[in-house]
């Protein structure tokens, strides 16, 4: 008799693992009984309510500047088009949600508050790369919180519904309440409350979790890729303790931010072990645990196939201890296949760019810290918002651009993954607030 994963593999075509196959682990992993898909503490010294104070806060009014109109030019023509083209364009869709050149609507928007992190992550930052003499943005670059109000606004008035803030590592940007609470007061055209949320890596969440929840944010998601001390501290690349990240997830509970999402990346033969141990401790701590295959995203984390754990892999395993049944999706275009266990003990979810890409319902746009618009995680380069903020462009000549940006969006370099694909210039993750 088929489980529930193995019909649901059959149907998308998807490799089913065969009771006999071998999977690599450092722990024992029962056989199927049927076929299944420590160093220096950046945040120590500095840690408070507020955010972390030597990093960038809002960039204020004295710090803006107006930009000659070559400039503004040049901004204008980075979006593709002007408003007036864009009118032309488009005048079907010059309101309701814009469509892209395959059908997909625009639904999210991740925002990136800055592009600094307290950690080293081995498929984000190493930090043989991004070492203490790198160079991050200066503070004038940085979108200030008015100018992403003003974005966000606009793009909700485009049919966005959900707002992701990220980084980087959100939580060391100064006074992020602040930002919380006014982007809380956003409401849809319809009237409704939008989806408000955060990912961080819950480092300074310990603190950060009441005047969050306090100021408006609904619900959280925090990556942590191992309960193991030695296997985590080699995967933030800064020996930070995963006691210190668990305390924050207890403190994001206390402050009744729910429900708590779990980011788990997978690598091969770095963490894979740890799938089990998260699945087990997420379903008992009644947490929504997302596995997530490790990503070619930059060019600076090394990537090969060969690292890659797939979902197939994923999913037998827990599967073969913690018997699971898929489940619908909350919404149309969310990255997350989802599967409960059968028992109805909870929730887990894989997240499978490599091996079962979804760029054909992917509604996921981006804003990166220095205001770019970014309309694919794997983008070669982004479109200048913020020149056109900082210039005297209104609010429907930016929603012009881009509706025009995103009319002409194609965008699906997971379905197109090649060697070749791979080798073109992509931008890292944490500059695009991945």
């Amino acid at each position: 008799m088929r489980s529930a994963y193995a019909e649901m593999a059959r149907k998308r075509r998807l490799p089913v693992v065969p009771r006999t196959a071998p999977i690599r682990t450092e722990e024992p992993v029962r056989t199927p009984e049927r076929p299944v898909r420590g160093g220096p503490h950046a945040l120590d010294a500095a840690e408070g309510p507020r955010g972390v104070a030597e990093y960038h806060g809002p960039v204020s009014t004295q710090q803006r500047r107006e930009l000659p109109i070559v400039e503004q030019a040049a901004a204008v023509h980075a979006l593709a088009v002007d408003a007036h083209t864009a009118a032309r364009i488009a005048p079907d869709v010059a309101s309701g949600p814009p469509l892209d050149a395959l059908g997909r609507r625009l639904h999210d928007l991740r925002i990136s508050v800055t592009d600094r992190c307290n950690f080293r992550c081995v498929y984000c930052m190493p930090k043989e790369v991004f070492g203490k003499d790198f160079a991050f943005l200066p503070r004038d670059q940085v979108l200030s919180f008015e100018e992403i109000e003003r974005l966000a606004r606009i793009f909700v008035g485009m049919g966005v519904e959900k707002l992701r803030i990220t980084g980087g590592e959100p939580l060391v940007r100064r006074d992020l309440p602040d930002l919380i609470e006014g982007l809380a007061r956003i409401r849809r055209p319809d009237g409704g409350p939008l989806d408000l949320t955060l990912t961080t890596n819950g480092a300074a969440l310990r603190a950060l979790a009441q005047p969050l929840r306090d100021a408006g944010l609904q619900r959280i998601t925090i990556s942590l890729d191992s309960l193991d001390p030695d296997v985590f501290g080699a995967m933030n690349g800064v020996d930070f303790p995963v006691s210190r990240v668990l305390e924050g997830i207890a403190a994001a509970r206390h402050a009744g931010l729910a429900p708590i999402k779990i980011n788990t990346v997978i690598r091969r033969d770095l963490n894979e072990a740890s799938i089990l141990p998260m699945a087990r401790w997420a379903r008992d701590e009644g947490l929504i645990l997302r596995f997530i295959e490790y990503m070619d995203v930059g060019h600076s984390n090394g990537w090969r196939m060969d690292d890659v754990v797939p979902e197939a892999e994923i999913l037998a395993r827990i599967d073969a201890e913690m018997p699971l049944e898929a489940i619908a999706p909350n919404y149309a275009g969310e990255v997350a296949t989802r599967w409960r266990y059968v028992d109805g003990s909870g929730e887990v979810g894989v997240i499978a760019s490599v091996s079962e890409p979804f760029c054909s319902s992917c509604t996921r746009a981006r804003l990166s810290a220095e205001g770019k618009f970014y309309t694919c995680l794997f983008a070669v380069a982004g479109h200048d918002l913020r020149a056109l903020l900082r210039s005297d462009r209104t609010d429907d000549q930016i929603e012009a651009g881009v509706r025009a940006v995103w009319r002409l969006r194609d965008d699906r370099y997971s379905d197109l993954r090649t060697e070749a694909t791979t080798a073109l210039p992509k931008v890292e993750m944490f500059a695009m607030g991945g």
